[in-house]
């Protein structure tokens, strides 16, 4: 059985061989949290290795600031990035190193960076008008998806890698393969301008990882 730390680490090298020669600033490795795949941000903090970033996910969880504070703290000293999803304020409050910027958010992050925020930030793109809203937008990266067949209840069809490497030659800001990509699907990726890879259900937060 392949404990979390294994997987995590594995799945950090993978991203750097499918960014091949991209020197993209940003992680090679983002890790979302989500409320069933992968609940758990703190069990993530202390899993993922050193130049990795995480994203917590809260969706407005009771617990959300407790619990973003702490995460912060964990990977911080794993030299692990912090972001939080949708969040500017409480991504100051808690010290995180950034913001996630869901679709539907990005004239959000837009009005962030006017405003003179100058942290990480990184959106998500399904489709070629939010990709170019994205570069708009003042982002770091973006997440486009989906790339593969995934278990989320909100994917799309996927695209593919070929699909998706039409829109990283498209994009002026680092692109990353979101959306089925695991210690599988990572390996065909490798060559097609990939900044990095999203993932979320590719590491567990407890118990045998599974791919």
């Amino acid at each position: 059985m392949t404990s979390p730390y294994d997987a995590a680490r594995k799945m950090a090298s993978a991203a750097v061989r499918a960014r091949g020669e991209n020197r993209a600033m940003t992680p090679a490795l983002l890790a979302l949290t989500d409320p069933q795949r992968q609940p758990d941000p703190l069990a993530l903090a202390r899993n993922l290795p050193a130049g990795s970033a995480l994203v917590y996910r809260h969706f407005g969880a009771p617990d959300r600031v407790a619990l973003a504070h702490e995460t912060v703290r964990l990977a911080r000293a794993r030299g692990v990035q912090v972001l939080i999803s949708g969040d500017a304020v409480l991504a100051r409050n808690c010290n995180a190193d950034g913001v996630h910027w869901p679709e539907r958010m990005l004239a959000r992050a837009h009005h962030e960076r006017a405003c003179g925020n100058t942290g990480l930030f990184t959106g998500s793109a399904h489709s070629p008008l939010a990709l170019s809203r994205a570069q708009a937008s003042g982002l770091d990266a973006v997440l486009v998806s989906t790339v593969f067949s995934s278990a989320s209840a909100s994917a799309g069809h996927p695209m593919g890698p070929l699909a998706l490497a039409a829109w990283a030659r498209r994009s002026r800001i680092p692109v990353y393969a979101l959306g089925g990509v695991n210690l599988r699907t990572v390996r065909r990726l490798a060559g097609f301008g990939m900044s990095g890879v999203a993932v979320v259900g590719a590491i567990r937060s407890a118990g045998p990882t599974q791919t």
